[in-house]
């Protein structure tokens, strides 16, 4: 089993930045992937960024260039850092890690005011 925790969402203005963090516990593989997904109110949820344990990374084209995610092996913690916001960013966060299996946080809403 593992244990998602996330944090750092919250109300933003238009332009504005936020940082999201997801701490991960429990039964962690050193070769597995954590990334950040997104679901606004009546819509699916989809990926926003992504990165393997060796570093690579994956984002969703609406976020390239405004969003960066990292990830600290040593902490099991992945970020996301969100740069000039948009309305269109409103949504709940959630984080994921994958492995053997797939696992969810329990999500993190992100409001951004025009």
């Amino acid at each position: 089993q593992v244990q998602l925790v996330e944090s750092g969402g919250g109300l933003v203005q238009a332009g504005g930045s936020l940082r999201l963090s997801c701490a991960a516990s429990g039964s962690i593989f050193s070769s597995s992937s954590m990334g950040w997904y997104r679901q606004a109110p009546g819509k699916q949820r989809d990926l926003v960024a992504a990165i393997t344990s060796g570093g690579t990374t994956n984002y969703a084209d609406s976020v390239k260039g405004r969003f960066t995610i990292t990830r600290s092996i040593a902490k099991n913690t992945v970020y996301l850092q969100m740069n000039s916001l948009k309305p269109e960013d409103t949504a709940v966060y959630y984080c994921k890690y994958s492995a053997y299996y797939d696992y969810w946080g329990q999500g993190t809403q992100v409001t951004v005011s025009s």
